[in-house]
């Protein structure tokens, strides 16, 4: 029995052991304001998400100012309950011209989004943009992020030169790098689909076989039921013998 229990407490020590150094893990991971966006592929439309820390100590987050690359003419910034959001436009030194042909004079160069009450130190939260992604694969996109706190700033900005490690940097800007468009190309347009059952589209005939197997099993139960209690109910009374 003792033998039993101590298995069990050294079970459960290195349980816990392991998940301290997972937690640890995690927080030296997500020590950084960081960008994960739910696709990447070139001239797409993508959801960044960016993730917000602790990044002044023992003070609350009470505005994060997010600086869009000069690539991205605008973002669309998804709502959340606890911020207040605000899209800072720049006019650009000379017009930009687009694919589509036309031309701009402005474009949105910081999405701004002030806490409602200071974001406590020890949680995080999540701040999501929808971005058109340039036509450009294999290019890094940068996104400097400036983190107020109650007491205190930090500056995501800094961006890895050539031949220096990003994970060497104290605060790296947030940043999407682009991939090879997909094949069949991102219209952000809802899909046609068809009105027509699935089934139907590719229904050989062995569909309808089943079923009428499964009705005709059916179909036979039941009269298998109504003769048994058609052949009850035509049976004889049996006459009760006479005990007198």
């Amino acid at each position: 029995m003792k033998t039993s229990t101590r298995r069990t407490l050294s079970a459960t020590a290195v349980a816990g052991g392991t998940a301290v150094l997972m937690m640890a893990g995690l927080a030296g991971a997500s020590a950084h304001v960081s960008a994960d966006p739910n696709k990447t592929a070139a001239n797409s439309y993508a959801l960044v998400t960016f993730g917000i820390p602790h990044g002044c100590d023992t003070f609350g987050t009470t505005k994060v100012a997010i600086s869009l690359p000069e690539e991205l003419n605008d973002a669309q910034p998804t709502v959340n309950p606890n911020w207040t959001v605000e899209k800072v436009t720049e006019t650009l030194a000379e017009p930009k011209k687009l694919d589509d042909g036309t031309s701009i004079t402005k474009r949105t160069s910081q999405i701004v989004y002030t806490a409602k009450a200071p974001l406590d130190p020890h949680l995080r939260d999540a701040l999501v943009l929808s971005v058109k992604l340039p036509d450009a694969a294999g290019k890094t996109l940068y996104f400097p992020t400036l983190q107020t706190c109650e007491q205190g700033q930090t500056d995501w900005s800094e961006i890895a030169k050539e031949g220096q490690n990003e994970h060497d940097l104290k605060a790296p800007a947030p940043s999407v790098t682009i991939t090879p468009a997909d094949a069949a190309g991102d219209h952000h347009a809802a899909t046609t689909e068809s009105t027509e059952p699935a089934s139907a589209v590719t229904d050989d005939g062995s569909q309808a076989r089943s079923w009428a197997g499964l009705i005709a099993g059916i179909a036979g139960l039941g009269l298998g039921g109504a003769a048994f209690f058609r052949s009850r109910s035509a049976k004889p009374a049996v006459a009760k013998a006479d005990t007198k």
